[in-house]
């Protein structure tokens, strides 16, 4: 009976031993899906803030209800060179202290018009010591806009995409024709 009551104590030994490395809750949570940027889910929520202020909700859903921040960090992890996506996590880094020096608060705690304001002087920014946070910015604009337009509400609900062309009709009148499909 001891040899059992021995086995079953290395064996659960063993497995936590296993588990103990797994438990450090020192660091923040990085998520594995984008090993090369690094980006834990406060900076993956942070990102879709500055989304919804690109392309806020409105008669149509916003930006962040389409989650285009997956989107945007699934393009800059597999699809931009490894300085690139240096450089935006180094402005991405860098968003958060600009915000707090432009307006005295972190960015989720302002006023739409306010998160505009930031946003929109952060691309015009000038400076050499912000050329990353505004290269960040304009990737973000650039892959939210394109994520939003190239998402499935998008391409389904608010402009049907059609593969082929409709079938062709001689004599039409500009005025009749509809603006709802989009030809490729």
């Amino acid at each position: 009976m001891k040899r059992r009551d021995a086995l079953r104590n290395l064996a659960l030994i063993t497995g936590g031993l296993v588990l103990v490395p797994s438990c450090d809750f020192s660091k923040k949570d990085i998520l594995a899906a984008y090993d090369k940027l690094k980006v834990s889910s406060d900076m993956k929520q942070l990102l879709a803030e500055i989304a919804d202020t690109i392309i806020p909700s409105g008669e149509t859903k916003g930006a962040s209800d389409l989650e285009v921040q997956d989107f945007i960090l699934v393009m800059v992890n597999d699809c931009m060179d490894e300085d690139a996506q240096k450089s935006f996590t180094k402005g991405f880094k860098s968003f958060e202290n600009y915000t707090i020096n432009k307006t005295g608060n972190k960015f989720g705690q302002l006023e739409p018009s306010q998160q505009e304001e930031v946003v929109l002087s952060g691309l015009q920014e000038e400076d050499e010591d912000y050329i990353d946070l505004r290269g960040f910015l304009g990737t973000t604009k650039r892959f939210t806009i394109q994520g939003f337009l190239l998402s499935e509400y998008m391409q389904t609900e608010v402009k049907p995409y059609s593969l082929i062309p409709g079938d062709y009709q001689g004599e039409v009148l500009i005025s009749s024709l509809k603006s709802e499909k989009i030809n490729g």
